[in-house]
C-alpha cells in the first residue's frame, strides 16, 4: 500500500493534502494513511474519529497519521485513540522534514504528538506542486490563518493568525500548474480577502488576481474561494466587472441575515451590507452566481431573527447554499451563550436547505437554453462558469472545456443537449 490521504473540510485542506502526500512519498513512506481533519463543527471532528476507526478495521497493517485543524485544536483526543500512530499539527504537516523524520525515526517512535503553537507561526510558504491528482481544477494556497474572532469559530486556533504567500510565489505556482495542464485554478485560504496585510506594500486580493491574469495569460479560468464581502477591494470589483477569465461565481461568508445575530457572531458586516454588495456585483457582472454559508439556530436566535436569514436567500440572489446547523465548539464564546434547542436548530436547518433547493431550482430553470463552457470533471459531469453541475448525454474527456447548450435539468444538475 502506498501513501493514502483522507481529506475532510475545505479546499485549503485539499491543497495541503496533495502537498503532504508528495512529501510522504518523497520520504519513502509506505503503509501510511494520513487523515487531514476539519474542526469547523463538532460533527466534522466526530466524522474524522469515525473514519479513523474504519480505516484501522479495513487496513490493519497501516499506520495512521492524523493532522489538520481538529488535530491542532484537540491533539489529545486523537492521541488517545489506539488506532492513531502519530498526531501532527497544521504547521508541522507542511514541512518535508516532518515526513522524512518519520522515515528516519519511525512514525510515532519519538513523540506521538507533534503539535506546536500555531499562533507563533508568522509566515506561509508556497508548496510547489505541478497538479492535483484525480482533479481537473487545481487549488493554490494564497493565505492561511485568520485575525478575526467570530464567536462561533474555532478555526483561528487551528490555523493561527493571518499570513499571506508573496505575490511572486503565487504567480510562479499558477504558471507551473498551467504548464502541466491545469485549465482552471482556484485561489484558496482561510480568509483570502485579508490577503496582503502582512506583506510589503500591503497588496490586496484584487491586485493579486490582476497580477495572476496579467502574468499568466495562458490560464483559461480562475476562481476565488469563499470571501468576506466587506473586505472586497476596488481592484477585485474591477476585475469582476472586466475580466472574463475570472469565473462568475462567488461564495460568500454571510453566516446570518439578522443584524443582532451578526453582531453576536462578531461579524463585520450587517444585513444591508451583504445585500448592497450582491446588488453591486450583479450590476457589474449580470451572470454572477452566488453561494453562501449560513448558520441555522445560532444561540439566542428567535424565529423572527431566523426569518431574516431565510429572506436573505432571495434578497442576495443566492443559488448554492451551504447550511450549517449551529454546533457549539468548546472554547468559543458562542458555546457559553444561551442555546437554541437541538430540535429547533435541526428544523431551521431543514427549512434553510429547502429554501436553498428552491433557489437552485430557479437557477436551473433560468439556465435552460443557455450556451455554457463546461469544465469536464468526470466522464459524465462538469461545471459551468457559474459552478453549476452539468451532466452530459455521453462520455467526455475529463479536463476538457466543452461548449454545450443546456437542454434541461433533473432538479439538481443541468443536462447538456
Amino acid at each position: 500500500m502506498a501513501v493514502e490521504v483522507v481529506t475532510f473540510g475545505c479546499r485549503l485542506n485539499t491543497y495541503e493534502s496533495e502537498a503532504m502526500q508528495r512529501h510522504a512519498e518523497d520520504a519513502g513512506l509506505g503503509e501510511v494513511v494520513i487523515v487531514n481533519t476539519c474542526a469547523v463543527t463538532a460533527e466534522a471532528t466526530r466524522q474524522a474519529r469515525q473514519s479513523i476507526r474504519k480505516i484501522a478495521r479495513e487496513k490493519p497493517g497501516a499506520r495512521i497519521v492524523v493532522t489538520g485543524c481538529a488535530a491542532q485544536v484537540e491533539p489529545e483526543t486523537f492521541a488517545a485513540m489506539p488506532e492513531v500512530s502519530q498526531v501532527v499539527g497544521n504547521h508541522e504537516k507542511m514541512k518535508a522534514e516532518t515526513w522524512s523524520g518519520m522515515r528516519d525515526f519511525g512514525i510515532g517512535s519519538t513523540e506521538k504528538v507533534l503539535v506546536n503553537d500555531i499562533m507563533a507561526v508568522k509566515e506561509t510558504a508556497v508548496h510547489l506542486i505541478d497538479g492535483m491528482r484525480g482533479r481537473t481544477r487545481a487549488f493554490v494556497q494564497v493565505q492561511n490563518g485568520c485575525d478575526h474572532r467570530c464567536t462561533f469559530c474555532i478555526i483561528p486556533y487551528g490555523r493561527g493568525n493571518s499570513r499571506s504567500v508573496p505575490m511572486g510565489a503565487v504567480v510562479d505556482q499558477v504558471r507551473t500548474l498551467v504548464e502541466h495542464g491545469s485549465r482552471e485554478v482556484v485561489l484558496t485560504g482561510v480568509d483570502i480577502t485579508s490577503y496582503g496585510k502582512d506583506l510589503p506594500g500591503e497588496p490586496k486580493l484584487g491586485l493579486l488576481v490582476k497580477s495572476l491574469l496579467r502574468h499568466v495569460p495562458e490560464l483559461e479560468r480562475l476562481r476565488i474561494s469563499s470571501i468576506d464581502s466587506v473586505e472586497a477591494d476596488d481592484d477585485l470589483l474591477d476585475v469582476i466587472a472586466n475580466e472574463s477569465r475570472l469565473m462568475p461565481h462567488l461564495h460568500l461568508s454571510l453566516q446570518a441575515g439578522d443584524d443582532m445575530i451578526l453582531k453576536r457572531m462578531k461579524r463585520r458586516h450587517l444585513r444591508a451590507d451583504a445585500i448592497a454588495f450582491c446588488e453591486q456585483v450583479k450590476r457589474l457582472r449580470p451572470d454572477m452566481v452566488f453561494g453562501a454559508d449560513i448558520i441555522a439556530g445560532f444561540p439566542t436566535e428567535t424565529e423572527e431573527m431566523f426569518s431574516r436569514s431565510l429572506a436573505i436567500v432571495e434578497e442576495c440572489g443566492l443559488t448554492h447554499l451551504h447550511v450549517f446547523p449551529f454546533s457549539p465548539r468548546l472554547g468559543t464564546p458562542a458555546a457559553r451563550m444561551p442555546q437554541v434547542s437541538r430540535d429547533i436548530v435541526k428544523d431551521r436547518a431543514r427549512r434553510l436547505r429547502e429554501k436553498g433547493e428552491a433557489a437552485l431550482l430557479k437557477h436551473l430553470n433560468d439556465e435552460i437554453g443557455a450556451r455554457r463552457n463546461v469544465l469536464v470533471e468526470t466522464n459524465l459531469l462538469g461545471r459551468t462558469e457559474g459552478f453549476t453541475l452539468v451532466r452530459f448525454s455521453g462520455e467526455v474527456k475529463p479536463g476538457e472545456i466543452v461548449p454545450v447548450t443546456i437542454a434541461g435539468h433533473d432538479g439538481k444538475e443541468l443536462l447538456a443537449a
